[in-house]
């Protein structure tokens, strides 16, 4: 069986980032990576501007006089006159400095002494006071954002700022997730003898939209060569292919047969984890398709372990596996298991609490839990204290 860290390196090889593609900057970008550096297409501000509400002055006037008259106003989007030699001039947060001040002064450090007349009430002003100049925070011209900038909702302020309404990103990945097995039926379905309702394809799918991809939610299809041939072929129009079930050793498990008839090459097959052993990973070309088992913790925990990396690298995030992170165990647990289990999990802080647990079927305990725990193989009794490698799960 191949180990998690090898398969993780096995898969991650093979995710090359999608192709570029230029469209219109829009909330649906969330997320993507920009493909290209982005230059100021102006100075920012373009004009000296006022920081606060108050009188644009000179200092050198208020060493003289501490009182100045007011010869005009100006609001945020108007061209302000000069401002004469004694004077001062209104103006609001936003607006363009009149040529010839040199600071602003806040309306609160002022006060009112006749019609048109004010005067400064507190500190006399320093030169460049509320003043911010032309191009100081960027030039026309000047590398704003990087290649590999994630497209978050300041960074689209940004783009907007200097005039980028089309952009250059690596897109989502769009990701098909199908379910296999003759026990299933859809959600809304009442489950008749022996069935089970599809839990794991809407599991998958949310979890794929969490990660930032587009989905393809098929549905379901039956143990039958000819109907998975069918519906596989279909799924495989996408980027990436999430199959669920029918990919262990048993008699009905027919994916990674059917897989190799539509010519996708397997890499993985069967991974040394618990939950999850019976997990594949193949491509086609530029295609990703991954079989995860039918228990729905084993196909959560792998996943997150080993899906979810890809499609950060598909969409031109850091290549690299899962961030683990340390814990102390809460209180003593005691572990039995022939491969490294990953325990579904409370976190406080540092502090981790296994859950009380009944295996790879038990999603309520998985779906109360917001971590899983490492835990190594054999049989071992952990004091409280203990320190394990924690993956959070609950955003």
């Amino acid at each position: 069986m191949t180990t998690v860290d090898e398969a993780t390196r096995i898969i991650l090889e093979r995710c090359g980032e999608l192709p570029a593609q230029e469209s219109e900057l829009a909330p649906e970008q969330l997320g993507c990576v920009l493909a290209e550096d982005v230059t100021s297409d102006l100075d920012m501000p373009p004009f000296d501007k006022a920081l606060m509400d108050g009188y644009a002055v000179r200092v050198a006037d208020l060493a003289l006089h501490r009182s100045l008259p007011v010869s005009a106003t100006v609001t945020a989007g108007q061209i302000p006159p000069p401002l004469p030699p004694g004077h001062a001039i209104r103006i609001m947060t936003g607006a363009p400095i009149p040529a010839g001040a040199d600071a602003v002064i806040r309306v609160e450090d002022t006060v009112s002494v006749a019609e048109g007349m004010i005067q400064v009430a507190g500190p006399l002003p320093e030169a460049e006071q509320w003043i911010l100049r032309q191009g100081a925070e960027m030039r026309c011209g000047e590398k704003v954002l990087s290649a590999g900038s994630i497209i978050t909702p300041q960074v689209a302020g940004l783009l907007a700022a200097v005039g980028r309404t089309r952009v250059r990103i690596i897109p989502r990945p769009e990701v098909a997730v199908l379910s296999t097995g003759d026990e299933l039926v859809p959600p809304d379905a009442r489950p008749g003898p022996a069935q089970l309702r599809n839990s794991n394809g809407t599991m998958l799918a949310f979890q794929a939209r969490r990660a930032n991809a587009n989905v393809r939610f098929l549905g379901i299809v039956r143990d039958r060569r000819d109907e998975l041939l069918q519906r596989i072929e279909d799924a495989l129009r996408s980027d990436v292919v999430i199959l669920s079930g029918g990919v262990s050793v048993g008699q009905l498990d027919l994916v990674p047969q059917t897989l190799r008839d539509l010519g996708v090459i397997a890499h993985v097959h069967q991974v040394a984890m618990k939950p999850g052993k019976p997990f594949f990973f193949g491509t086609r070309g530029r295609q990703l398709v991954f079989g995860l088992p039918g228990n729905p913790v084993s196909s959560y925990c792998c996943f997150e372990l080993f899906v979810r990396p890809a499609l950060r690298a598909l969409a031109g995030r850091v290549r690299s596996g899962p961030s683990w992170s340390e814990g102390e165990l809460a209180d003593d647990f005691s572990h039995r298991s022939d491969r490294p289990t990953y325990h579904p999990a409370v976190r406080s802080g540092r502090k981790v609490r296994p859950v009380a647990w009944l295996g790879s079927p038990d999603l309520r305990a998985l779906a109360g839990a917001d971590a899983l725990v490492l835990l190594p193989p054999g049989t071992h009794s952990f004091p409280a204290g203990t320190v394990v490698s924690v993956l959070d799960i609950g955003d």
